[in-house]
């Protein structure tokens, strides 16, 4: 897997829509493309791994959160922390805790290190980790990258925006944002990130 991959292929999508034949694959590649990168801007994450450890920088400092008691440093999602690093320094020995605390066991990411005492490293905070990413793209993301594949689809026969007939009581509207059946399907998977 890569980092912000298409989370579904042309011939997923050609499935789903009931095509048989490769005429509209290019079309198609197109929608698949935009449609994951969609889905990423809805949850404000991406659902790719990287394939190589790989340093990743951050120049935020940490701030202190007195619910739990830590500084937070919010990172990008990982999974597997297998021979992650912060500043050089091995992260069980870097006074770092991965939250959130049961993210392993709820099949989730982590996104957010947790120091007890302010870092004392200065910036930027460098960290290596093999796992950046998620280990298995979710079947939310896969559902919704179809559904918006197929309204784009099926958008591009209606250029006016309007599908159906009024006199048989069937027109519909396309409207000019994702399907609201795409937002449904992504509930719980979206990402707040702390203000700048």
């Amino acid at each position: 897997m890569v980092w912000k991959p298409d989370y579904v292929t042309v011939g997923e999508l050609g499935d789903y829509l009931g095509i048989a034949d490769s005429i509209d694959d290019v079309q198609l590649q197109v929608w698949v493309t935009a449609a994951s990168r969609a889905v990423d801007r809805r949850c404000n994450r991406q659902f790719g791994k990287v394939a190589a450890p790989v340093t990743r920088t951050y120049r935020r400092r940490p701030a202190y959160d007195p619910a739990s008691g830590l500084w937070l440093l919010e990172i990008d999602d990982v999974q597997d922390s297998t021979g992650m690093t912060v500043n050089g320094v091995a992260l069980a020995s870097a006074g770092a805790t991965l939250l959130p605390d049961n993210a392993a066991a709820d099949g989730v990411p982590w996104e957010r290190l947790g120091f007890e005492d302010y870092p004392t490293w200065t910036d930027p905070y460098a960290i290596v980790s093999p796992g950046w990413g998620w280990t298995a793209v979710p079947a939310q993301t896969v559902g919704a990258v179809k559904l918006q594949g197929a309204r784009w689809n099926f958008r591009r026969k209606s250029p006016a925006g309007v599908a159906g007939s009024p006199d048989q009581g069937s027109e519909i509207r396309l409207l000019a944002k994702l399907d609201p059946d795409v937002a449904t399907t992504l509930a719980g998977l979206s990402r707040r990130r702390r203000a700048a």
